[in-house]
């Protein structure tokens, strides 16, 4: 929890299966926001686990933030409230 009071969740790295571990949790219902962060100037070899991930996201309307900036208007919104006041 920590200094936010969110339960925060950190998986394993992309490579090594996170962005699945996080589609899991997606399809389950067990998620509200993710940050994602990653390279965009690199290529990735689960590439295609991404985009999947990213998919799923939208289809279960979850708000996903893949870098610095959505990710922190994001955690302001949080911070705010003003995050669950439009669910």
């Amino acid at each position: 929890m920590g200094e936010t009071g969110l339960t925060i969740h950190r998986m394993k790295s992309g490579s090594l299966g996170g962005d699945q571990q996080i589609g899991a949790m997606l399809a389950n219902g067990e998620i509200d926001l993710i940050i994602f962060l990653r390279d965009p100037l690199t290529a990735q070899p689960h590439e295609p686990d991404v985009s999947a991930l990213l998919r799923l996201g939208d289809v279960q309307k979850i708000p996903l933030a893949t870098n610095e900036r959505s990710a922190v208007i994001m955690l302001e919104a949080l911070k705010n409230k003003s995050f669950f006041e439009s669910i």
